[in-house]
C-alpha cells in the first residue's frame, strides 16, 4: 500500500513538471517575440514604406555606401544622381536610409 501511495506521488509530480516545461517554453517564446521578432518586422516595415515614398530631389545613401540625390523614381529602381552629370541606376532595396541628417560633402 505504501509503495502505492509512492508511486502515484512521483507519477503526480512528474505530471506537474510535463505542465511546468510547457508553460516555460510557451514563456521563452512570447519574450523572443517581443525582444526579436517583432522589432524587426517593424524595422521592414518602415524600410518598405520609406522606399515607397522616395521622391525626386531626396538624398539618399546606398548599401554600399554611395551618397546621392535621386534624379528620378521607377517602380523598381531609382536614377541616382552622384556629381554633376553623373548618374547610375540602382535597385530600390539597395537604398538604406536618407542622408538629410548628415553633414554636406564638398
Amino acid at each position: 500500500m505504501q509503495n502505492l501511495f509512492i508511486f502515484l506521488q512521483a507519477e503526480g509530480a512528474q505530471k506537474a513538471g510535463n505542465y511546468s516545461f510547457l508553460i516555460m517554453m510557451l514563456a521563452i517564446f512570447v519574450v523572443m517575440y517581443f525582444l526579436m521578432i517583432r522589432p524587426q518586422k517593424k524595422r521592414q516595415k518602415e524600410l518598405k514604406e520609406y522606399r515607397d515614398n522616395l521622391k525626386k530631389g531626396d538624398r539618399v545613401i546606398t548599401a554600399g555606401g554611395i551618397y546621392g540625390t535621386i534624379a528620378e523614381v521607377k517602380d523598381n529602381y531609382v536614377l541616382l544622381e552622384v556629381d554633376t552629370n553623373v548618374k547610375i541606376r540602382v535597385d530600390k532595396s539597395i537604398l538604406v536610409k536618407d542622408s538629410s541628417d548628415l553633414p554636406q560633402g564638398s
